[in-house]
């Protein structure tokens, strides 16, 4: 195959399917040394990959705002200004990776004439691909990913996750000692995939070292409750940290304890030792990704649902705090902690 000079990766969203698709960013970089990879991004990701010395183009849309009817003058614009600008790059490769109508037309609309995208993809989107991957169900999305990295002529055989992280300077962090500390993440993007977060600030409780509860601004509320059960024993950080410096307070963790939820995969990605509570998502799929990991649920008969909506959430809500607590306890990341 013929080496690629110029490659425009398609992956907008969400926080952790960025992280999952970090391999094939590093795929591509071993194999095209000399290639100039771009990355179409969600506005409010961003900040995770700017900077990256393996990305010379960061291009970010405002993914939030072409939901909205409301705004379509103005994502009409954007698209069309989009549109221009990605034609006049003459990509040689083109990678949709997130397989949803929006990525697709993205793909589409750089008119290269290899756009590549998974052959399951939804929402109509493989109309704009050129060649299409069987991605496979029950596969890690991790793995997935880097069946299109190893279509366009990439190795396979090494994972690798070049995260970019940075320090923390504030006042709250500086406390903080690497390896003496526990990072909680009890937010989700979906209300359903949230144990609770009065569990979480009961398990900090009974913790020797201190958690510090991560998330974004929308989270604050439940780092709080985290931190009104947890008896002095968790910070809330919530929302006070950069992408990069979340990545930084996450690698220099004991270990982590979390619902299915982006900082997770950070954690995974970072080497840090994960203890992820599941309920309506399926581990295989998006479970923390390698090995030492504890992956914590019910095993009820309407597990991994993926539903946004339920009327009673038996797999968390009767997902005893006790349960999770002796898994932890058992495990020798612990030692010394409980």
């Amino acid at each position: 195959m013929a080496p690629y000079k110029k490659i425009l990766i398609v992956k907008p969203s969400s926080l952790g399917d960025v992280v999952h698709s970090l391999p094939v960013l590093s795929a591509l970089h071993k194999a095209y040394p000399g290639a100039s990879i771009h990355w179409v991004i969600a506005s409010g990701f961003e900040g995770l990959l700017d900077g990256h010395p393996m990305i010379e183009r960061l291009r970010v849309i405002n993914k939030d705002r072409w939901k909205r009817p409301s705004a379509l003058k103005d994502t009409l614009k954007e698209i069309a200004a989009l549109a221009t600008s990605l034609k006049s790059e003459r990509y040689d490769l083109v990678l949709d990776l997130q397989g949803l109508l929006r990525s697709g037309l993205i793909t589409g609309l750089s008119r290269c004439q290899t756009r590549v995208g998974f052959k399951e993809a939804r929402e109509g989107s493989t109309v704009f691909y050129t060649h299409t991957v069987e991605g496979g169900r029950g596969v890690h999305a991790v793995d997935r990913y880097m069946k299109i990295a190893g279509f366009a002529g990439a190795p396979t055989d090494e994972i690798e996750f070049p995260l970019l992280c940075e320090d923390i300077k504030e006042d709250w962090a500086r406390g903080l000692k690497k390896g003496q500390y526990i990072v909680m993440a009890p937010g989700a993007a979906w209300v359903t995939k949230r144990w609770a977060a009065r569990n979480f600030g009961r398990l900090a409780a009974k913790f020797s070292i201190p958690a510090v509860v991560v998330g974004g601004g929308g989270d604050y509320s439940l780092g709080e409750e985290v931190v009104g059960h947890a008896g002095g024993m968790a910070i809330n950080a919530t929302g006070k940290t950069t992408l990069k410096g979340l990545a930084s307070l996450i690698r220099d963790a004991r270990f982590m304890v979390t619902n299915d939820t982006g900082p997770m995969h950070i954690a995974a990605a970072l080497g840090v030792v994960v203890f992820a509570i599941f309920g309506p998502t399926d581990p295989q799929r998006t479970g923390p990704y390698g090995t030492g990991h504890t992956v914590i649920g019910r095993d009820i008969a309407c597990r991994a649902c993926f539903r946004k909506k339920c009327s009673n959430v038996r797999c968390l809500r009767d997902l005893p705090f006790q349960h999770v607590y002796d898994i932890i306890a058992d495990q020798r990341v612990s030692s010394g902690v409980i």
